[in-house]
């Protein structure tokens, strides 16, 4: 006799919230598995926050529906369903110490006063704060104060947790080091986190997988390195890395590969996959990472239809790397992005340069 294989954590359908005449969620589906790191990521307004809300039974949607491990919860309120969220304020009650706070939605719950402190201070252990459990909020770091909100959402022992903006508070070196605490954590408990954030590299650090939210709509997702490395979508590659986007028509199309013209320049670029015709708008994205910069004199440098000629802008240091900018013949601005220290003799603001790349470096958008 075969099992039945295991339902999605959370499945969302045909997604819709109106406020009046406001679309803040536009018929999204959405599948997350059991145990990922889930991350939704765009910028503020998009309704990522809407979408996480509406999972978590905080906002009815106005269509679609949401499943839970299966079940159909779109008539659940909060407490009812198998998740717990983590708020971007702490809201840590200040007159309890740090063992009672954790243990408040149990003591709600009705559980026995000792099973109550058993569980809060494995709890406490679990997030790293075993011998803070007599302190009061005040007395304890912002990092600290997070980490008695997971503990306390993560004692309910719900399978999903919600994360609101949960490290937006901290400032950026304790955020870093949170988003590693966060994975461990995650990997350490198995069960499936949800996080809402507009940092991409806070995204990256602990996602799986990244859904991008944007206008009410999920944009794109997919695992973090490819939605790094190779973006479908045109917003996709404006939002996550350094990307250069450029705009220009099709001039020809052969094959597996066609020619873009962009500021003089005629580009060969790889359909992988993408239908085009001639004369068709189209837009190319390039990571800065991946454009090297040359004199226009250099006969040595990028192949036919992989470089670009420019003007040099400027040069911004950035400690580990430096950006070039460059302005091309029709005002648009590229960016090329070393090592710093690896180009010495920097060009003259105003003198002729060219930009190259490998060929599979340039991506097609046509959406």
């Amino acid at each position: 006799m075969t099992s039945q294989p295991k339902p999605p954590a959370v499945e969302v359908r045909n997604l819709c919230k109106n406020y009046g005449s406001v679309q803040a969620l536009k018929n999204v589906d959405l599948t997350i598995e059991a145990g990922e790191y889930f991350v939704l990521l765009g910028p503020s307004g998009g309704g990522k926050t809407t979408l996480l809300r509406t999972i978590g039974g905080f906002h009815k949607a106005t269509s679609g529906d949401v499943l839970l491990n299966g079940r159909d919860v779109g008539h659940l309120p909060p407490d009812q369903r198998s998740t717990t969220m983590v708020f971007q304020a702490y809201a840590l009650f200040p007159h309890m110490t740090v063992l009672a706070n954790v243990g408040y939605g149990l003591t709600v719950a009705g559980l026995p006063k000792a099973q109550v402190a058993e569980k809060s201070a494995a709890m406490l252990d679990m997030v790293g704060l075993t011998g803070f459990a007599d302190r009061k909020p005040h007395e304890l770091s912002g990092g600290q104060q997070q980490r008695v909100q997971l503990a306390r959402a993560m004692v309910l022992d719900r399978d999903i947790l919600l994360l609101d903006e949960p490290l937006a508070a901290l400032d950026a070196q304790l955020r870093k080091d949170m988003c590693l605490e966060l994975k461990h954590l995650q990997e350490k408990v198995g069960i499936t986190f949800i996080h809402v954030t507009h940092n991409q590299e806070e995204a990256m650090t602990v996602a799986d997988r990244i859904a991008l939210v944007a206008e009410g709509e999920l944009v794109e997702h997919g695992r973090a390195r490819d939605i790094y490395r190779a973006p479908e979508r045109r917003f996709t590659a404006s939002f996550v890395g350094e990307n250069n986007l450029l705009t220009g028509h099709v001039s020809d199309v052969n094959g597996v590969s066609c020619t873009v013209d962009v500021a003089g320049a005629q580009l060969q670029v790889p359909k992988r996959g993408k239908e085009v015709s001639g004369g068709q708008c189209v837009d190319l994205s390039i990571r800065s990472e991946l454009v090297g910069l040359s004199r226009a004199s250099d006969a040595n440098a990028g192949m036919d239809g992989h470089s670009i000629l420019g003007s040099y802008d400027e040069s911004v240091y950035l400690g580990l790397t430096t950006s070039h900018l460059v302005r091309l013949p029709n005002g648009t601005e590229m960016i090329s992005r070393s090592i710093s220290d690896q180009l010495d003799d920097l060009p003259e603001p105003g003198e002729p340069v060219r930009l190259h790349w490998l060929p599979e470096a340039i991506r097609l958008h046509v959406n």
